[in-house]
């Protein structure tokens, strides 16, 4: 046999036994604290016309996305993202709809990049869609909703990093800049690249004062006294003082939920999105370098798909979660209501009646024949490898409980 037929391409892997069962559990709890904010769950197509992700949408470059055609020769792709999905489906089954819509999933995405060194690139991802509501007390909704996933997974210590595309984009149009060149300053700026930013700016002429602006990108990070600072920066520039209002307004909502202390604020933030056009937001913790949470608001993706409509949300990367979980030496216990049942074979019919009961009592009961192979020590092992409680073994319709 061919060894390769064992293995599985880069990039993805096989995921069993206890980290399986951790894993399992850990989105059981993660579903039912969002399930517990009001969210409705909602099932997405694994592939969507490739035209649900296209640039004009503004989601991944269509280099990073898995595509394939169907026998009608369409163009089809695994979804890199579930948002575009999720807008398009509340669009075809919401329409009339005239009050909020709360949506929430789980499952994989699919991202087709070289790069990732060594990282998945199928993960679980768990999202939320809070849709039609613009409002600040929306975009709170979504930062508390992330600081209480992390709490309830096990975490003490991370923070919300926030920032706004909006100031950014104000400042790009009071300079005056095309679409291209604001793609590059904004590929610079996601990087932390300075001197990128400079090559950029030193081609375009602009006032000295956006200038000065745009070149200091990495000033505004830290708690909410940088809004202050930024302002003063853009009083001439309503778009982008704007943005610096809204994120002082989300900040006092955010002071009500008590979530404060988690916060800080990054200008710098710029999403590879498009699609977004409000408040961004990104959560880290120790044991990883990238955010285990990212979302924001994307006021115009709604209207791609038929009725324009505000929306912000976020999505969570479960299998980022768990890792920095193990790193962090954080326990998820595991359901261990397990029995093994082992029986000889004249005595099936006790071990059917007592498995039967078992279950009916919530034990998760494996029933197992003795065989002339297996000895004692054998049996102590396989019931905790399997994290049993107890062994029930059966000889002459007779029932002997051992305690593991």
């Amino acid at each position: 046999m061919d060894n390769r037929l064992l293995h599985t391409p880069e990039g993805v892997r096989d995921i069993y036994g206890d980290e399986l069962q951790k894993k399992l559990k850990l989105e059981r709890i993660l579903h039912k604290k969002v399930a517990s904010f009001g969210y409705h769950d909602i099932e997405t197509p694994s592939f969507e016309y490739f035209d649900i992700f296209s640039r004009e949408i503004g989601t991944t470059p269509s280099r990073e996305i898995y595509k394939f055609f169907d026998s009608e020769n369409n163009t089809l792709a695994l979804r890199p993202d579930f948002t575009p999905g999720v807008a398009r489906a509340t669009n075809k089954y919401f329409m009339e709809d005239i009050h909020p819509i709360r949506l929430c999933y789980m499952g994989n995405t699919f991202s087709n990049r070289s790069d990732l060194q060594g990282k998945l690139k199928e993960v679980t991802e768990l999202g939320v869609e809070y849709m039609r509501e613009p409002s600040v007390d929306a975009d709170a909704e979504m930062i508390d909703m992330t600081v209480e996933l992390l709490k309830t997974a096990g975490l003490d210590e991370f923070q919300i990093c926030i920032g706004t595309v909006e100031y950014f984009r104000g400042l790009c149009e009071a300079a005056g800049l095309d679409r291209e060149t604001e793609e590059a300053l904004s590929d610079h700026i996601r990087n932390k690249n300075y001197f990128g930013i400079q090559d950029v700016l030193n081609d375009v002429k602009m006032p000295a004062d956006i200038k000065k602006t745009l070149t200091s990108f990495s000033d505004y990070f830290g708690n909410v006294d940088v809004l202050d600072e930024a302002a003063e920066r853009v009083k001439k520039v309503p778009r982008s003082l704007a943005a610096i209002d809204r994120l002082k307004a989300l900040y006092e909502k955010l002071k009500i939920y008590g979530v404060q202390n988690y916060l800080t604020f990054d200008l710098g933030m710029i999403s590879q999105h498009d699609y977004y056009t409000g408040i961004l937001f990104q959560a880290y913790t120790f044991g990883t370098g990238e955010p285990i949470v990212r979302g924001g608001r994307y006021d115009n993706l709604l209207g791609r798909f038929g009725k324009p409509g505000a929306a912000v949300g976020f999505t969570l990367v479960v299998d980022q979660l768990l890792n920095t979980l193990n790193q962090q030496h954080i326990v998820i216990d595991r359901d261990c209501n397990n029995a093994l049942v082992v029986y000889d074979s004249d005595s099936f019919e006790a071990a059917v009646r007592e498995s039967g009961s078992l279950r009916l009592d919530g034990v998760h009961a494996e029933m197992i024949l003795n065989s002339s192979d297996m000895t004692q020590e054998s049996i102590n092992a396989y019931a905790q490898e399997i994290h049993a409680a107890k062994i029930y073994r059966i000889r002459g319709g007779k029932t002997e409980v051992q305690k593991i």
